[in-house]
């Protein structure tokens, strides 16, 4: 027996959005804080930019394919988890060298894993291809 919750779109895409905020004001925390004060952490909102288009071209180049899984669709897996493992290393990275603080590497390690929620239930909610769709704004 599978439980199924019904969420309403227009209640989960506040949900998504109020987690976007949180995740970006971690990320902004570790940036301006007095302490800290070092805006090279801003650089993983590249990858949080860039994290879903491997998915949307698998998406587009397997649209018409039945099969469960094609090799579009596990090297679009491939280059996402790149991407996500390049955005939770860049920091650790910068504070291993010490152009940033601890401190500061231990808050945007937070507000990626929240924004990386954030896509990824974004996707879940919006992308099943049901009558509600993210392809519909």
């Amino acid at each position: 027996m599978v439980l199924r919750i019904k969420l309403y779109p227009s209640k989960a895409l506040v949900a998504l959005s109020f987690s976007g905020a949180i995740g970006l004001t971690f990320l902004m925390l570790g940036c301006a804080l007095e302490d800290y004060g070092v805006y090279w952490p801003l650089f993983v909102l590249i990858f949080h930019a860039i994290s879903p288009i491997p998915h949307f071209i698998a998406k587009r180049a397997t649209y018409d394919s039945d099969a469960t899984s094609s090799a579009c669709r596990e090297l679009a897996y491939f280059f996402t988890t790149g991407i996500v493992v390049s955005a939770f290393g860049f920091p650790v990275i910068l504070a291993r060298v010490s152009v940033i603080k601890w401190g500061a590497c231990g808050l945007v390690l937070a507000g990626n894993a929240v924004i990386f929620l954030t896509i990824q239930g974004f996707f879940l909610v919006f992308g099943r291809g049901d009558d509600f769709s993210w392809e519909q704004w």
